[in-house]
């Protein structure tokens, strides 16, 4: 599997956290792969066959472009092939004013947007091998995009303070760092995002959580608990599991075993 991050462009990083490409081989034997939640939303871009898994094995063919949203659970993708991907990590508290489209809370969304026109002129590219000639057409779409729209900056230095603070921080904090009422940046916040501060907090940790886990198996558990401000290592546990059907001593394992939970992803353990 191949996997390269883009830098978001000066402009466009109160939108965007990255742009990425992603190469995934087919197998003898292709199986579903496991994508786990995180703070981020994901338009994704694909080129090949891709399906989205239900809880009782059905499949359901994606469209190109789809958005992965905030998850509050693993969800599960299938290819029978060669598969490659261009995608497009976003903030979720400004992607859908960035795309003029309306909040909402689903996990895998599929929408009708003129984004979608990029598709011919992104699949030449890949054709091509020139991956950073398409990544360029997705900046230079997103730059005249965010031109048009008035993202104000009390949701930009929200999530800031959020980012900053790991997920580990008070709604009155996060209000505070953007100049806000706790009334006013929930009732904003969840209007442009579908979700709660609270709700987006929680993901920001548990990603912080997972991603230490992915890289250093060995972490000590109940220091990890301590650093992130979780009560001990048992409320830990509990939240992880909720967002990830497993437990971190388990999903450690698993790593330190080559079994590593997400043999392919759309949102990269090892983030920028």
């Amino acid at each position: 599997m191949l996997h390269n991050e883009f830098e978001s462009p000066e402009e466009l990083r109160d939108t965007i956290k990255c742009f990425w490409y992603n190469c995934r081989e087919a197998g003898e034997q292709p199986s579903p792969y496991e994508v786990m939640p995180d703070g981020y939303t994901e338009i994704i871009f694909h080129f090949g066959e891709l399906y989205s898994v239900a809880p009782n094995g059905d499949l359901q063919s994606l469209p190109s472009p789809f958005m992965v949203g905030l998850l509050n659970q693993p969800v599960f993708f299938y290819s029978p092939q060669r598969l490659e991907i261009i995608a497009v990590r976003c903030f979720p508290w400004t992607v859908f004013d960035l795309l003029g489209l309306p909040s909402n809370k689903d996990s895998v969304r599929i929408f009708e947007h003129p984004v979608a026109k990029l598709q011919g002129i992104l699949r030449e590219h890949i054709a091509a091998g020139n991956i950073a000639a398409a990544i360029a057409v997705l900046k230079q779409y997103f730059l005249e995009a965010r031109s048009h729209v008035a993202t104000g900056s009390m949701l930009f230095k929200a999530g800031v303070a959020m980012r900053k603070a790991n997920g580990n921080i008070p709604v009155s904090e996060v209000a505070a760092a953007a100049h806000a009422t706790v009334r006013t940046l929930e009732r904003n916040f969840k209007q442009s995002s579908g979700h709660t501060v609270k709700d987006v907090s929680a993901l920001i940790r548990f990603e912080q959580v997972r991603n230490q886990l992915w890289r250093n198996p060995d972490t000590n558990i109940a220091g990890l608990a301590h650093e992130l401000g979780y009560t001990d290592q048992s409320h830990l546990s509990r939240e992880f599991k909720r967002y990830s059907g497993t437990t971190p001593a388990a999903f450690a394992r698993n790593v330190k075993k080559g079994l590593r939970v997400v043999p392919y992803n759309f949102v990269a353990f090892i983030q920028s």
